[in-house]
């Protein structure tokens, strides 16, 4: 908040905004805290380290990448909050500077020590006996060896490409007349050869005997360091440095000369590994020199290349998640099975007598995928329609909707292959179906297809009826183990015809349809939400009960935050529950005091988007799919809809809304100069941690078969 604030509040001001790639960074910021937390299990603070760096190798990768082209074409254009490119990039590498060296102390100082102290050794060649060394040298010929590639640098071998998210070393070298070489080597990281290599493993190879420690690991680049001999006969080794870069990987698509969206992707996905470089990541150690010379070979400046201390890549880090001693990871969580999903009258007459409201994972996904499966083959049903967004790389959905043509079914799936990092495994599905003669499309020219909706159309007593399932997230069963999401199933005619409309916009042409209830943007969903918001200010200068709730990922739509503002002034209060980036500044006098925002984070991913009007005493209550965002309002096929039935929106208030909004243990609040301060119980409180909670109540629901 460098810029004074006006006397006379201008709503566009922007001391009114927090940065959104700075809001960005705190939340990662929150996530690495995570992993300093000495109350969670050891190995799931590893998986907040692997976290944190997966997201940092994404926020450069797009993000990043975006703003260091706009400062080299020598733009200055804005945001909401003032800051040019060339200012965010400054103030992006600072926190970065400062995170990255807390992260590389938590590994360093308290996880390292801590996984040692369980049997958990993560060592050097220099720490293994003569046995042992003997045995990894004979992996490494055997395993390791064949693989590699070492490239020379030389007048006849140019500097070779370096492949984005790569594990490099920089290997100066000697010849016999006492010439200086330089060599890359690329560390071959894959699914069938980890970052991590057991000595166990190793041992068991060389000799066929059984060994008890079983979790003793070496980096897989220490092992290609100790054997560079064997790559580089009669040449001395003199100098070995790791590094590696980061490449810009925003696929741009122009998608009104592709003539074949789908052989478009596939190309901008090759493009993507050969994106410009924009951060260079090296260790302490590495000369200078040296750096000069990746420096100039990668075309990049002093403030692309970041130092880092200890191990490069840490998102490789997930594979020591992958160690089976429960002790040190979570307490096993089975998922309740909706009871709607366990009677005897099947579930499409459940559905036919009241709406199903589905908390994932506190409530199973799999009644889900049965729902689809039951579909494929049931007699009754005639079509079955869906969206799929990111459905992940062994989807039951995919299979059911492929045993549903099979079985003679119409299905017509919308696949969004502009679903980013998604792109490869969604061609993949899209080809396996078309080829089994389901009707694909791929949405809207110029927009991204993000809604989650699968419709079923069934024939009972001579007549079609038409079953809903909407969501606010992913049809997919992995990620449904980790996020939290709602899901919601109806009959109803009125959503059906609604739904019925959406499917025929993105499959056919009704450039003009028109939606009874629920919110379809880019055309209604913000008027809609806009329209909301003047209506509790108008009920809150009534005297009227005036409360907004957002539930979402994200709130960065100026349009949107200035009119929560207006709100705040006429009396509204406001509670903003925003797991990712909030460019709102709460508490700001005379322009957001009754605005409150806080963030959850823990141990599952907050991803459902819950809006809540309390409407003068009449509660509206949305769910859906997007988030506060532009581009979700403006340049996505987005669908909110709403919670009509009284019980569901006890439900969802008593459940989720009440709960999160008195977290005092995963919980933490936004402050107005964009810090965030986690919450703890005052003393003689009770702690409450709302994911614990939801656990907790949804193994009641397991033990006591509670509705």
């Amino acid at each position: 908040m460098d810029a004074p604030i006006p006397l006379e509040p201008d709503l566009n001001h922007p001391s009114f905004y927090i940065n959104r790639e700075l809001s960005w960074l705190e939340f990662n910021r929150r996530v690495l805290e995570e992993a300093l937390d000495p109350t969670l299990p050891l190995l799931e603070r590893v998986k907040f380290l692997a976290i944190f760096s997966n997201n940092l190798d994404e926020f450069y990768m797009i993000r990043v990448a975006g703003l260091r082209q706009q400062v080299l074409a020598g733009i200055s254009e804005t945001p909401a909050d003032g800051m040019t490119p060339l200012e965010q990039m400054l103030a992006i590498r600072n926190i970065v500077v400062e995170t990255q060296s807390i992260e590389r102390q938590c590994w360093k100082n308290e996880i390292l020590p801590a996984l040692g102290q369980h049997n958990i050794q993560i060592i050097s060649p220099a720490d293994l006996s003569t046995d042992q060394r003997d045995a990894v040298r004979e992996y490494f010929r055997q395993e390791i060896f064949p693989v590699l590639t070492p490239l020379a640098v030389d007048p006849g071998r140019p500097f070779p490409h370096i492949s984005n998210l790569s594990l490099n070393l920089a290997v100066v070298l000697r010849d016999e007349q006492g010439n200086s070489r330089f060599a890359r080597l690329k560390i071959p990281v894959s699914s069938n050869l980890r970052r991590f290599i057991s000595v166990t493993e190793v041992m068991a190879h060389y000799d066929d005997q059984p060994y008890h420690n079983h979790h003793t690991y070496l980096f897989l680049e220490d092992i290609v360091q100790a054997s560079l001999d064997l790559l580089f006969p009669g040449m001395k080794i003199e100098e070995v440095h790791p590094f590696r870069v980061i490449r810009d990987a925003d696929v741009e698509i122009a998608e009104d000369e592709a003539s074949d969206l789908l052989e478009t992707i596939e190309r901008g996905i090759r493009q993507r590994r050969f994106g410009e470089v924009i951060l260079l990541m090296v260790t302490p150690a590495m000369p200078q020199t040296m750096r000069r010379v990746l420096m100039e070979h990668l075309d990049l400046g002093p403030a692309d290349v970041y130092e880092i201390e200890g191990p490069l890549g840490m998102a490789d880090f997930f594979q020591l998640t992958d160690i089976d001693i429960p002790e040190l990871k979570y307490p096993n969580f089975v998922p309740a099975y909706h009871p709607a999903f366990e009677t005897d009258q099947g579930i499409f007459e459940e559905i036919r007598r009241k709406d199903i409201l589905l908390q994932h994972p506190y409530d199973s996904f799999t009644p889900i995928v049965d729902l689809i499966k039951q579909a494929a083959h049931d007699p009754d049903v005639m079509a079955i329609k869906t969206t799929l967004y990111r459905v992940g790389s062994n989807s039951p959905i995919v299979k059911a909707l492929l045993e549903a043509r099979e079985a003679g079914k119409q299905v017509a799936v919308l696949v969004e292959l502009k679903a980013r990092f998604d792109e490869e495994n969604n061609i993949v599905w899209a080809r396996r179906l078309e080829a089994e003669g389901v009707h694909v499309v791929y949405g809207l020219v110029g927009l991204k297809t993000h809604a989650k909706v699968a419709l079923i159309i069934r024939r009972e007593q001579n007549r079609l009826r038409r079953y809903v399932h909407m969501s606010t997230g992913n049809y997919n069963a992995s990620t449904a183990r980790l996020y939290t999401d709602m899901g919601w199933l109806t009959s109803r005619e009125d959503i059906a015809d609604d739904v019925t409309e959406l499917f025929n916009r993105l499959t056919g042409y009704a450039p003009k349809a028109t939606y009874h209830k629920i919110l379809v943007a880019p055309e209604h969903l913000r008027p809609r939400m806009i329209a909301m918001i003047e209506r509790e200010s108008a009920h809150a200068q009534a005297g009227r009960p005036a409360h907004i709730i957002f539930k979402a990922n994200s709130l960065t739509d100026p349009t949107i935050i200035r009119k929560l503002y207006e709100a705040s002034r006429a009396g509204v209060n406001i509670d903003i529950i925003a797991r990712g980036i909030c460019c709102l500044r709460p508490g700001v006098a005379g322009v957001s005091e009754n605005i409150h925002v806080r963030s959850i984070v823990g141990r599952f991913l907050e991803h459902s988007r819950v809006y809540w009007f309390t409407n003068g005493g009449q509660p509206e209550v949305y769910l859906g799919s997007a988030d506060m965002m532009n581009r979700n309002l403006s340049r996505r096929v987005e669908t909110v809809f709403p919670v009509e039935d009284e019980e569901l929106k006890t439900v969802i208030w008593e459940e989720i809304l009440q709960v999160q909004l008195a977290d005092n243990t995963r919980a933490r609040v936004l402050q107005p100069d964009g810090s965030w301060i986690r919450l703890h119980p005052n003393e003689g409180d009770q702690a409450l941690d709302s994911q614990q909670w939801a656990m907790e109540r949804s193994r009641s629901r397991v033990a006591w078969g509670e509705d």
